[in-house]
């Protein structure tokens, strides 16, 4: 006979994992997706590579955060391809190169957005970018 004191366990018993991915692979909790999603969003201050780690390690465990860390990866491999392009403009035409903290301060706004958006439990779409990671 059970307490009518204790509270009852959740589905599944006290500590249920969360279900397996598609793979096998143990899948995430609702805080855990947007954790990784939102730090795939956010990882883009320091570059692509956070975004390409997460969006690796976690595309089999969550269709959220693939999404949402293929997004922030193409975003990020946008602004390199622009990083790229504005420094060897740089040295033809002098004066092209000083836009490159100006791209540098637009990846940080939208990096943040997308990591609000998702802390939110909401997709970001970045206002530009290429469709490289498919």
């Amino acid at each position: 006979m059970t307490d009518p004191n204790t509270p009852p366990y959740p589905p599944g018993g006290p500590s249920t994992p969360p279900p397996a991915g598609p793979h096998g692979a143990p899948g995430l909790s609702d805080a855990e997706v947007r954790q990784w999603a939102g730090l795939a969003h956010l990882g883009g201050i320091l570059g692509f590579l956070p975004s390409l780690i997460i969006w690796l390690v976690y595309k089999d465990r969550s269709g959220f955060v693939a999404q949402e860390a293929k997004a922030a990866l193409n975003f990020q491999i946008t602004l390199l391809i622009g990083y790229v392009a504005l420094n060897v403009l740089g040295w033809i035409i002098p004066g092209v190169g000083l836009l490159v903290p100006v791209v540098w301060v637009v990846g940080i706004i939208f990096s943040v957005l997308g990591y609000q958006a998702v802390n939110r439990g909401q997709a970001y779409k970045y206002p530009f970018s290429l469709e490289l990671v498919k």
